[in-house]
């Protein structure tokens, strides 16, 4: 027999697991359709994961290279890959199945299978229809539902002719699972995962060259910061090349290498490691699930939504990666809440994206939130803008961790924050307070109002902004 739900979510990573969690909280009926397991890319593939690796990597590179720095004499330091695998595991599995405690806590059904949209019900008044292909190979179930919500993420893209077997030529879905470190690397792709991973693996010990098609790494980011993280990864000994187009056609491959050109400024350039990593972007997972059944609208493979997150057809919604705009598991599950809010009748307003916190994991970590400088410039704002370094924070120097910066950006005008942009240790810890003063509106004078606490790291926010209106204290 059909079940009936206020709310069906296909796919339970975190965009959907969040949506079903709220909609539990109040008083859907719900059920989550997830063909993999439960948290999806962000807890088994993406954020959780690999964090865990640069955690250890971090640990590495500080024990066998700086420990003498703090007066810790260590010999003899070695990188026990298997268990740095499996650390990450231990740490997946905890979350995984404090997922799973969550579902059993909001009284959440869960179908594991591959659920396709077959449009209204012939038996039902409800609107919509799931099949779910259980994946233990019982007989299909059918889900009648009053709401949709479509939440089944991406996966990471490859360039044409560049096929990835998930041995030599990698996503980071494959890199992930590697059993060895390589000796060196090619990463294909310097925006936020290329450069996580080449500032993991250099840390490693793996000998990294990032190749890059736009003229500087991480392009989304404010200049400024795609600069000192440059400077401070080829410190490390990452090499860079930039302004440089991959050739496919040219790759080759042997048993412990592989071999591929790219058109740089000055010609055509060979390039050689052991393995090589693809990193240039993620595709949204919208084939196979019915939407040919559906009025849904798709463009660029993204489906399309209004504000609200409904689709073209008012009882189907759709969040997360799969919608494109900004791919982060917080942006997902802020969108699955807003949602759920929605069906349940409650006045929601326009998630405002320039508001939402970006983070790189890499050391130096490197966060930001609102607008660049070239795009404050851009949309016609008359701006001042400050920087203050982690070299004039006591709480840095004492951490051994100095790099780094951060800025702000304000309007002349109006005196309104703009933008912040970090670069350093622990930054993506330190984000969220310049989110909170652009959800506040907040300017310069007020952020600086706030007293920070002596010695911390938090204090190059307000020095920062005293430095805005040129009344920085330490410098």
């Amino acid at each position: 027999m059909a079940q009936e739900y206020d709310v069906v979510i296909l796919g339970g990573g975190t965009g959907g697991y969040v949506a079903a969690i709220r909609a539990a909280q109040l008083g859907l009926k719900t059920a989550i359709v997830e063909k993999d397991a439960l948290g999806g890319t962000c807890l088994h593939k993406g954020c959780i994961p690999s964090k865990a690796l640069l955690k250890s990597a971090e640990v590495f590179q500080m024990t066998k290279n700086e420990a003498a720095h703090y007066g810790v004499d260590i010999s003899d330091t070695t990188l026990n890959f298997s268990r740095v695998q499996a650390r990450k595991d231990e740490v997946v599995k905890q979350l995984y199945n404090g997922v799973k405690a969550l579902m059993k806590k909001g009284k959440i059904d869960v179908y594991e299978g591959y659920g396709r949209m077959l449009g209204p019900s012939i038996f039902s008044p409800m609107p919509g229809t799931i099949s779910v292909e259980m994946n233990n190979g019982e007989e299909n179930e059918m889900l009648i539902l009053k709401n949709l919500i479509i939440a089944t993420g991406s996966r990471p893209r490859t360039l044409p002719g560049l096929e990835l077997d998930e041995q030599q030529i990698l996503s980071s879905d494959g890199a992930l699972k590697m059993t060895d470190l390589p000796k060196s690397m090619i990463i294909v792709g310097g925006g936020v995962i290329g450069i996580e991973w080449a500032s993991m693996l250099n840390d490693f010990g793996v000998d990294i060259t990032v190749i890059e098609y736009a003229d500087r790494i991480i392009p989304t980011e404010d200049e400024d910061i795609s600069k000192e993280m440059k400077k401070i990864l080829t410190k490390k000994g990452i090499t860079f090349v930039t302004g440089a187009k991959v050739l496919p056609e040219t790759l080759s491959k042997s048993d412990n290498s592989v071999t591929i050109s790219a058109e740089v400024a000055d010609g055509t350039k060979e390039f050689t490691a052991e393995k090589m990593l693809v990193s240039v972007g993620r595709q949204a997972n919208t084939e196979g699930i019915g939407i040919n059944n559906t009025e849904i609208q798709v463009e660029n493979g993204y489906i399309q939504t209004r504000p609200t997150f409904q689709t073209k057809e008012n009882h189907i919604y759709a969040i997360g990666d799969c919608i494109g705009g900004l791919q982060l598991a917080h942006v997902a599950s802020h969108e699955g809440i807003s949602a759920i809010e929605h069906i349940a009748g409650h006045q929601t307003e326009p998630i405002n994206y320039t508001n939402i916190s970006r983070c790189i994991y890499s050391s130096p970590e490197a966060a930001s939130v609102g607008l660049t400088e070239a795009q404050a410039k851009e949309q016609g704002f008359d701006v001042k803008v400050a920087k203050f370094p982690f070299a004039a924070i006591g709480k840095a120097l004492v951490n051994g961790n100095s790099e780094g910066f951060t800025k702000i950006i304000a309007d002349k005008k109006t005196n309104d924050l703009l933008g912040v942009h970090m670069i350093g240790a622990h930054v993506t810890d330190l984000i969220s307070e310049a989110g909170l003063a652009m959800v506040l509106d907040a300017t310069p004078w007020e952020v600086a109002s706030t007293i920070h606490p002596h010695p911390s790291l938090s204090e190059v926010i307000g020095e920062a902004a005293l430095a805005v209106d040129g009344k920085a204290i330490h410098m």
